[in-house]
């Protein structure tokens, strides 16, 4: 054959690319219109998803592929996956707008660590932001995957506690992506009505966390009894309204000034510089400044092997990438295996990051990204 029948490998590869670099354009271009279409959105108080308008367009998709001698089945999973990356871009778009209030959850009441947290974190934002205070962190999250907030910031682990399970128990129902994190110095008080003494107090009402965080003080004052509330200020408010002064509350000095309690002693946690880590949760990943140093949570499930563990700790080792934290969580339902989460420096889009991924697979089961995002300046 003559070689003109033959074409070079390379220049059909160059050309494969060319059409690679038109289609990123395109798609470059429809994200900006995405952009626009979320401004129309809201000043229409439109939601950001439309899922009867997907169905159609889905369908009409499925049917134009055909006529192009394409498989509809292949082309609807792509349409699905630039449908995600469509409205999470909205919802960035939109969270960086200067003129929008960010809808923030967290659990507690007005005056709780969360609330302390997510205040130092938002403050000052353009658009302004809106604190929503909730009975748990379930419902919390469940105002993010509603799309009732933008956001939640949920609290993960404790430097005296340790680690707060029902959170690591929701980021594995795998509907929210970790954004950020905030690092929180902790000063437990000894909240009381007006004019009590310690010697009068008999029972401590706070979160079971800031119990734990406490046992040194619980441990000195033996005939104060540490009782189970649902929030910090909440039990602060719930002293307030009885008027018992034989209670009193373990809580922050801001809730002692906002229900009108005095502070009998400050700084009762056991350990000096106790904090708590925060996390921030949304529907879908933000976009990492260049920059900014980052951390990636990963949740993962071990295959049934002997030193799976083990080889996967190689795997990030070899490759350069520190591992910050181990934790493992019972699956519920199948006993005696665990998930386990790991927060690794770096970010997820990076070669040895991926090249890492790749070479753990075989060794697990599930494997997920919970989220590359910001990492928190520690103190």
């Amino acid at each position: 054959m003559a070689a003109a029948e033959h074409p070079d490998l390379q220049e059909l590869r160059e050309a494969i690319e060319a059409l690679d670099r038109r289609l990123l354009r395109i798609l470059a271009e429809r994200m900006a219109l995405v952009e626009r279409v979320a401004r129309a959105k809201l000043e229409a108080a439109w939601p950001f998803r439309d899922q009867g308008r997907e169905d159609r367009l889905l369908v009409h998709l499925r049917q134009v592929a055909l006529e192009q001698g394409l498989d509809p089945h292949e082309v609807e999973r792509l349409y699905r996956v630039i449908l995600d990356m469509s409205v999470a871009h909205q919802q960035s778009h939109v969270r960086g707008l200067e003129t929008v209030p960010l809808r923030v959850a967290y659990q507690g009441a007005e005056g709780s660590y969360s609330h302390l947290a997510a205040q130092r974190r938002y403050a000052g934002r353009p658009g302004g932001v809106v604190l929503s205070g909730c009975d748990s962190f379930r419902e919390a999250a469940e105002r993010v995957a509603s799309g009732a907030a933008d956001l939640a910031l949920l609290p993960i682990e404790n430097t005296t506690a340790g680690s707060i399970n029902e959170t690591y128990d929701l980021l594995a129902e795998g509907r929210l992506e970790i954004t950020g994190e905030e690092i929180s110095a902790i000063e437990h008080c000894l909240l009381a009505l007006p004019g009590a003494t310690l010697e009068q107090i008999r029972a401590a009402l706070s979160h079971p966390q800031a119990l734990r965080q406490c046992e040194g003080f619980f441990r000195d004052h033996p005939w104060i009894r540490p009782q189970a509330e649902y929030d910090t200020a909440g039990a602060a408010r719930k002293v307030r309204e009885t008027g018992d002064r034989s209670l009193a509350a373990v809580a922050s000095a801001s809730a002692a000034a906002t229900y009108g309690l005095e502070v009998l002693a400050a700084g009762i946690q056991t350990l000096a510089g106790n904090a708590t880590r925060f996390v921030e949760v949304a529907l879908h990943p933000v976009r990492l400044p260049p920059e900014a140093p980052a951390k990636t949570s990963l949740l993962l499930v071990l295959a049934d092997r002997p030193g799976a563990l083990g080889e996967l700790l190689v795997e990030f080792s070899r490759r350069g990438l520190n591992l910050s934290k181990l934790e493992s969580r019972p699956i519920p339902g199948d006993s005696w295996r665990y998930r386990f989460y790991l927060d690794v420096t770096g970010r997820a889009s990076t070669a040895p990051f991926l090249a890492a991924l790749a070479a753990i697979e075989p060794l697990t089961s599930e494997l997920r990204v919970l989220g590359s995002y910001p990492a928190a300046e520690r103190g």
